[in-house]
C-alpha cells in the first residue's frame, strides 16, 4: 500500500491507494510466465536475504530458484483471498529450508559414520552456523533452541521483514497464534540478554 499524502492545496486524505505489487497475480491466467516474472522481480531479492541469512550464500540463490519452481508447479492452489502472495512465497521457501536443512544434517551424520567417528550432538549446528554474522554466540545458542515454528516466526519476521499476519499465512496458522508465539520468544530472548549483561 502506497500512503496518500496532501498537497499545499488539498489537505492528506486518510487513504491509501493500490500498488501493482498489491494486486494479486493471476497464477492461472494464459500468461503465467510473465506473471511469474513479474513475481521474481517483486520478491526475489527480499528472499535471497532472508534465505542467506537461513542457510548461507551457497545455498541460497538454489533455494530461491527451487522456491519460484515450487510455486509455479503448486500454481493452481494459490488463494489470493487466503494469503497474501508474499506469504505464500515465503511459506514455500520456509519448507525447503527445513528439508535444506535435514538433508544437511543426515549428509553430516552419514559421512561421520562413514569414517568411524562419533556424531556431535548438533543440537541446532545449522542455525548457529546461519547465525553466526548476525548474532552473539548466547543469542546463536537460544534460536538453536528454539523449535521450528517458533525459530520460523521470529526470523521471518526480523529476517525477510513479514508482518505477523503474513508470518501467518506463510505458515499456515492463525495471525493470533503468531502473535502469541513471537511475543514468548522474544520475551524468552530478552530474558536471556538481560541475564547476560548482569553476569557480564
Amino acid at each position: 500500500m502506497t500512503h496518500v499524502t496532501g498537497t499545499p492545496d488539498r489537505p492528506a486524505a486518510n487513504r491509501y491507494v493500490t500498488t501493482a505489487l498489491d494486486k494479486p497475480p493471476d497464477l492461472r491466467g494464459p500468461d503465467v510466465t510473465a506473471a511469474f516474472a513479474d513475481l521474481f522481480d517483486a520478491h526475489a531479492r527480499q528472499l535471497r536475504g532472508y534465505l542467506a541469512g537461513r542457510v548461507g550464500d551457497a545455498a541460497a540463490d538454489d533455494l530461491v530458484a527451487e522456491t519460484f519452481l515450487v510455486a509455479l508447479k503448486r500454481r493452481h492452489s494459490y488463494d489470493p483471498e487466503r494469503a497474501p502472495v508474499k506469504g505464500w512465497l515465503y511459506g514455500i521457501a520456509t519448507n525447503l529450508v527445513r528439508e535444506h536443512v535435514r538433508r544437511e544434517t543426515r549428509g553430516r551424520r552419514a559421512g561421520l559414520r562413514a569414517v568411524g567417528r562419533p556424531e556431535p550432538d548438533h543440537g541446532g549446528a545449522v542455525a548457529e552456523r546461519v547465525d553466526a554474522q548476525r548474532h552473539t554466540e548466547l543469542l546463536t545458542r537460544a534460536l538453536a533452541d528454539l523449535r521450528d515454528p517458533d525459530r520460523d516466526a521470529l526470523l521471518l519476521t526480523s529476517w525477510a521483514g513479514l508482518t505477523p499476519a503474513e508470518v501467518a499465512a506463510a505458515l499456515g496458522e492463525k495471525d493470533s497464534t503468531v502473535r502469541s508465539r513471537l511475543h514468548r520468544v522474544r520475551t524468552r530472548l530478552q530474558a536471556l540478554l538481560t541475564e547476560e549483561d548482569r553476569d557480564a
